[in-house]
């Protein structure tokens, strides 16, 4: 190869070699680029409002608990804070815990005022507001084709809700608070209510068998009369419809 052949080839690998560093050099910037839009994003971003008419809507509606969360609760989905999972997971529990202190107490007051036993309230609006984030997740799991996964989260929950739901407070009320004391249950139709439960996951469970293990529209009206069911022999039982379990709900006077 002679001379100008040569120096011919070094500055076309000279091109060739600034040519490689402008493009990591750009895809450094365009990362970096889509880091800072990963830190200003998540869940809740009440900066950036959606597109859309219903979705404005949403986020108007949601805007100031979007704020108070944004700021509260590291997101840790992202470079900033993925070491402070934990500090987002505390976090996020003292959230739950607050909201679900304020809707029991509004609930509580709104059956007070309608005259409604507390009860009645926790089968029909806090039971149902309690199992909407189990739903969802059932149904997702269930969309990807885990339908064992969704069957063993929705009963899964619910031993949790019982074992601990009532075990860890009334744990902390008897040892922590008063020491010593115990807890009275007003409604004696708990009996009834704990057999219409192990009844409904027992034709649950049997549902599924005679549906050869296969989760179908068919089996999915089943669980939804059965429900109904449920629904309405608890109420009416609690409303003291069959025999006397309840007391009436206090009024002023």
């Amino acid at each position: 190869m002679s001379g100008p052949e040569r120096g011919i080839g070094v500055r076309r690998e000279d091109r060739e070699a600034g040519n490689e560093t402008d493009n990591e050099d750009n895809d450094n910037n365009e990362n970096d680029e889509e880091e800072e839009e990963e830190d200003g994003g998540g869940p809740f971003v009440p900066f950036q409002c959606p597109a859309g008419g219903f979705n404005k809507l949403k986020w108007l509606v949601a805007w100031p608990l979007c704020l108070l969360l944004y700021f509260t609760v590291p997101n840790c989905s992202t470079p900033r804070w993925d070491n402070y999972f934990m500090l987002s997971f505390f976090c996020s529990t003292l959230w739950i815990a607050g909201f679900s202190y304020i809707m029991v107490w509004m609930v509580t007051v709104i059956g007070f005022t309608l005259g409604i036993p507390d009860v009645i309230m926790g089968i029909t609006f806090l039971a149902a507001g309690t199992s909407v984030p189990d739903c969802m997740a059932s149904l997702i799991v269930a969309r990807q084709g885990m339908g064992d996964m969704a069957v063993s989260n929705s009963i899964g929950s619910n031993v949790f809700d019982i074992l601990v739901g009532l075990g860890l407070p009334w744990s902390v009320k008897t040892l922590a608070i008063n020491y010593g004391s115990d807890i009275k249950i007003n409604s004696k139709g708990l009996i009834f209510s704990v057999g219409l439960l192990l009844a409904s996951v027992f034709m649950t469970v049997m549902g599924v068998h005679l549906n050869k293990w296969t989760l179908d529209k068919r089996l999915g009206f089943t669980c939804l009369l059965l429900y109904s069911v449920f629904l309405c022999v608890s109420c009416l039982i609690e409303y003291n419809i069959f025999t006397f379990v309840n007391l009436p709900t206090c009024r002023d006077d």
